[in-house]
């Protein structure tokens, strides 16, 4: 899974299955993504098989058993699908009911009566801002994608006009703003001021995503010229109901996880006491799990119901809901499969042996060791947590805003230029109906200017704070 959780990261990883020499690691990275993309873009193999082939493609140059390559490119398929692949399903559920009670319409119906025509992009990147704050990055794809589409078709906009702010929303909030993992990992790694980090993030994040989103969506709109997807854009269907739900209500739903979510990381930080009865209950309910589960259930009452559908239309909806996303669900399990082949073979550690004797200034090396292990692993907070603890020991000397500065220097370079080995690329690629090249010409690329962006401003910063 490219965004792990915390509690994920604390797990015992499998261990590396080859000792092969840095070179032929190399060699074997290049081998493995080169085979992935000449299969997806000459051959026209299926993302899932390409990925499985290219995956035993790296672990074969790189000089492992067969069998061990194979075990680790199940084991992350696994972890992947069992982690991210119930919050898709789940999500899934919700955004059909949304759309099928008619709920959606209500909210794109109430958007684009209140931010139209220039505003719309600026609307859709403040709303993912807002939504992506407590988040995990998939959750919030799978919550605003049916919004996406549906401001898009109805509204005549174009879909990378209005998907490319809304996607650089939730990853500069991933990056850079905590109570997300990675910040949260790396601000106990260097031992940063949360406050202090916060103030800061916000400072960088803003110029960012003003950047990464609604100016460059107008370029991206004009690279990706294609239309909504009809398969994850049902038909809409207040136009043959008698009734539909409230604004109030649909929203209420909606951010109904996000609150929980939320609420959970408020309580880790005011009470930060594992033992405390408030913070046991908010570790459950906040999950992401029961926080969507929990928006599933109440939705079948304010959106379903509230449409005038009966128990066994709500559970035909639910069961409706699941069908398009299982290619989306195979294949961002595949790049799971995909980047725990690289870890095992000890890509990371490769990256982070070569790099550590690089006599640059701080807040540089902070950024490019997460550029060099993210474009490595396709892990954001794995390139996070990695770059964090290689240059925590820098911390030592530096000012209140400079450990700050580190922070952030480390979550902006973990953000650099999603490619293939990246579960999120995948995401986005079916979610909007992209072909591979298309993909890395719009959220890679976007990806891209945020982490460069936000690596310049963090460097300029640190020249006055």
């Amino acid at each position: 899974m490219t965004r792990l959780s915390v509690e994920m990261l604390a797990a015992d990883a499998p261990p590396p299955i080859t000792s092969a020499g840095h070179a032929q690691l190399g060699i074997a990275v290049l081998a493995g993504i080169a085979v992935i993309v000449l299969l997806i873009t000459k051959f026209k193999l299926h993302a899932f098989l390409s990925l499985t082939i290219g995956s035993l493609v790296l672990g074969a140059v790189a000089g492992a058993p067969l069998d061990k390559a194979i075990a680790s490119f199940t084991t992350g398929l696994g972890t992947t699908v069992a982690s991210v692949g119930v919050l898709i399903a789940l999500g899934a559920i919700l955004g059909r009911l949304l759309a099928d009670s008619g709920g959606a319409d209500q909210i794109v119906d109430t958007i684009l009566a209140k931010a139209g025509g220039r505003a719309m992009p600026w609307a859709m990147v403040l709303i993912a801002s807002l939504v992506g704050l407590p988040l995990f990055f998939e959750v919030g794809i799978v919550l605003l994608i049916p919004v996406v589409l549906m401001v898009a078709r109805r509204g005549n906009y174009s879909l990378m006009r209005i998907g490319v702010p809304a996607l650089a929303g939730l990853s500069v909030m991933h990056g850079l703003i905590p109570p997300h993992p990675g910040p949260l990992v790396a601000i106990d790694a260097v031992k940063a001021n949360l406050g202090v980090t916060l103030a800061l993030g916000i400072v960088v994040a803003v110029p960012t995503v003003i950047v990464a989103g609604p100016l460059f969506s107008k370029v991206a709109a004009r690279w990706a010229d294609v239309p909504v997807p009809d398969r994850m854009l049902p038909q809409r269907a207040s136009d043959e109901l008698e009734r539909r739900p409230g604004f109030g209500a649909t929203l209420a739903t909606v951010l109904l996880p996000v609150a929980l979510m939320l609420a959970k990381a408020l309580v880790d930080i005011v009470v930060d006491d594992p033992a405390a009865l408030v913070q046991r209950v908010f570790d459950v309910v906040g999950s992401p799990l029961i926080a969507l589960l929990a928006a599933v259930l109440v939705g079948m009452v304010t959106l379903g119901r509230a449409a005038g559908f009966s128990r066994e239309r709500i559970t035909s909806t639910a069961e409706k809901g699941l069908a398009p996303i299982a290619g989306i669900l195979l294949i961002v399990g595949a790049g799971g499969g995909f980047k725990q082949t690289l870890i095992d073979c000890g890509v990371g550690q490769m990256v982070l042996d070569v790099s550590k004797d690089w006599s640059i200034p701080a807040l540089l090396l902070a950024w490019l060791i997460a550029v060099v292990i993210r474009l490595a692993t396709g892990s954001a907070t794995v390139a996070t947590v990695s770059a964090a603890g290689l240059v925590a020991p820098l911390a030592a000397d530096m000012s209140t805003a400079h450990t700050a500065l580190l922070v952030l220097a480390v979550g902006a370079g973990s953000l650099f230029f999603s490619h293939v080995n990246d579960a999120g690329f995948w995401l986005v690629k079916e979610y909007f109906g992209l072909s591979v090249g298309q993909t890395v010409k719009t959220w890679s690329l976007m990806e891209t200017i945020i982490s460069v962006v936000a690596g310049a401003l963090i460097l300029l910063l640190s020249l006055v704070v």
